[in-house]
């Protein structure tokens, strides 16, 4: 059994998801061969509309501001086009229940944007509310559609499957609850011989509160749907052909990796691979269970990026290059750190209780620099440090990070990627522990330079 994971721009309207009743159609054509080894599913793990989830994070902007007109007039073309989008539900009597589905999840809508219109605050538990609401329509349109379509499927809600904690906008799966209930609800429809359709990026907590997983999560979802059933495979079909080289919107001559393994994909996920969610590979590095990246637009031609516990080697220290932008440095100076027993402690502690991310680490005797892509809070806990330190920023940097298992056996790449970059002045280098990526920091405006450098040099 497979898990199919279909992201926003596969989903985004009628001839999106015409492709993606043809995709399944050929693996559900593979699947219940009568000698295949495991013939039930595929399930079906879908996002919201593309771009429907910033559409009513704009909504709950807007309500909380007190511009109720503002919000019903955007939700109003945001039902239009569900309603449009379920054109692709060939039976009259099914479009109209999915109609009358949707136009219900909208009346809802419209009433908790009037109600947070009068509060003039959007609590976390509220932006969950309507966030999710794109994945749950969007899965039950496209469960009907594969119905209709001669492809026997039952839309499974979300909330009633992926249990979670209660931390709202970024809940954690609880997995042996959420496992006991997709083995209550999925399994009987496997055994059904039916394909199972379920949003992604949406939970509930054990009281039935709905929650998010997160920006991204739909690929969690799918990851988590996988390892709690025992899948062979997961698939993320994206619009892309698979894992590149590098980001292609700054290098022309990207190539397709055909092969990863799971440790290169967290590391270039977490650095800036749009592809796939750094979430995504936990579940599956779990079960063992591959991961295939795959072209929702080129199905047949696009070959995609298989990632796996290991991978044949290349003969090559770089499998590829990931980068991020709008980074804040953040330099911590004193000199009480020099000898000085549970002092990074204290500086890390701050962080942590201001809940910001920290990426990047480099320490001296009596400095510690770090790299922070959400600088939302960086003010407090600059005034925090402040306390016990001289405290610094740097804004406008960027990140660029080398990924290669082969980097462990070539005791000649750090050099080699030094020289490729020439002249370009680095703020910070750090290498991992598991020795299998380098980190670079430069200034934003060397980004494009410094990648093309390295690329042209490696690849």
């Amino acid at each position: 059994m497979i898990v199919m994971k279909f992201g926003g721009t596969s989903v985004a309207d009628v001839a999106a998801i015409e492709r993606l009743i043809a995709i399944v159609r050929a693996a559900r054509q593979v699947t219940i061969q009568p000698e295949a080894a495991d013939w039930r599913g595929p399930i079906v793990v879908v996002s919201a509309l593309g771009g429907a989830t910033d559409r009513l994070l704009g909504v709950a902007a807007e309500a909380g501001a007190g511009d109720i007109d503002g919000a019903s007039e955007h939700l109003a073309a945001l039902r239009a086009r569900h309603v449009e989008v379920a054109m692709i539900v060939l039976d009259a009597r099914e479009r109209a229940d999915v109609e009358t589905f949707i136009n219900r999840e909208f009346d809802e809508l419209e009433r908790i944007a009037g109600a947070l219109g009068v509060l003039r605050e959007v609590t976390p538990r509220w932006l969950d509310a309507l966030a999710a609401t794109g994945e749950i329509i969007s899965s039950r349109i496209v469960a009907s559609a594969l119905t209709t379509h001669g492809l026997a499927a039952s839309w499974v809600d979300a909330r009633k499957v992926m249990v979670t904690g209660e931390e709202h906008t970024s809940a954690p799966p609880l997995l042996p609850e959420t496992t006991a209930a997709l083995q209550a609800i999925v399994d009987p429809l496997l055994g059904q011989r039916r394909i199972p359709v379920v949003g992604g990026f949406v939970g509930a907590t054990r009281a039935g509160v709905t929650t998010t997983l997160g920006r991204g999560g739909s690929d969690y979802s799918a990851a988590i749907v996988g390892a709690c059933l025992g899948a062979s495979e997961i698939q993320i079909w994206t619009d892309v052909d698979g894992m590149l080289t590098a980001d292609p919107r700054m290098i022309k001559d990207v190539r397709l990796v055909p092969h990863l393994s799971f440790a290169e994909a967290s590391e270039l996920a977490y650095f800036g691979a749009k592809v796939l969610h750094p979430a995504t590979i936990q579940p599956a590095v779990a079960a063992n269970i591959p991961v295939r990246i795959l072209n929702s637009r080129r199905p047949q031609d696009a070959l995609g990026t298989l990632i796996t516990r290991d991978r044949p080697s290349t003969g090559k220290p770089l499998t590829a290059v990931a980068s991020k932008q709008g980074v804040t440095v953040v330099d911590i100076t004193s000199t009480r750190m020099l000898m000085a027993h549970g002092f990074l402690a204290r500086i890390f502690e701050v962080f942590e209780s201001y809940r910001t991310s920290v990426d990047v680490v480099t320490t001296s005797e009596v400095s510690v620099s770090v790299t922070i892509d959400d600088a939302r809070r960086v003010p407090e806990v600059m005034a925090a440090l402040a306390e016990v330190a001289e405290v610094t920023r740097e804004d406008d940097m960027a990140v660029i990070c080398a990924v290669g298992e082969g980097l462990q056996s070539d005791p000649t790449f750090v050099s080699h990627l030094l020289e490729s970059i020439g002249g370009i002045p680095i703020r910070m280098v750090s290498q991992a522990a598991a020795r299998r990526n380098i980190t670079l920091v430069i200034r934003e405006a060397d980004l494009e330079s410094a990648l093309t450098r390295i690329h042209a040099a490696f690849f």
